[in-house]
């Protein structure tokens, strides 16, 4: 990622005081990986000097990004032969974090 405008800094200070961390996530050296526990998000960013989501967030499986499939015997989130159940607890906090990250990066964006 090129230079951060002070925007984006202080949308990273915010996400920090969220106990959102930055991560290195191969093939995403262009994005800025975020996450918090086993969540994780692609940032982006922006004209207006701040910062989006480049994709929704997802599950951390083996250290790479998953994706949530539906499969006969439940959903799950995967990354190769790495499957992780898509149960109610993990939807509802992976869904907690995705409303956290745009609620933060929303303050940045009405600056």
């Amino acid at each position: 990622m090129r230079e951060l405008s002070p925007t984006q800094m202080q949308t990273l200070e915010r996400l920090f005081t969220a106990g959102i961390r930055p991560i290195a996530i191969p093939p995403y050296e262009n994005a800025l990986c975020v996450h918090r526990g086993e969540y994780a998000a692609l940032l982006t960013p922006v004209e207006n000097g701040g910062l989006r989501l480049l994709a929704p967030p997802t599950v951390i499986a083996n250290g790479n990004l998953s994706v949530r499939l539906r499969k006969p015997t439940g959903d799950v989130f995967v990354w190769k032969q790495t499957e992780i159940p898509a149960t109610e607890e993990r939807t509802r906090q992976l869904e907690n974090f995705r409303q956290e990250l745009l609620a933060i990066l929303a303050v940045a964006g009405s600056q």
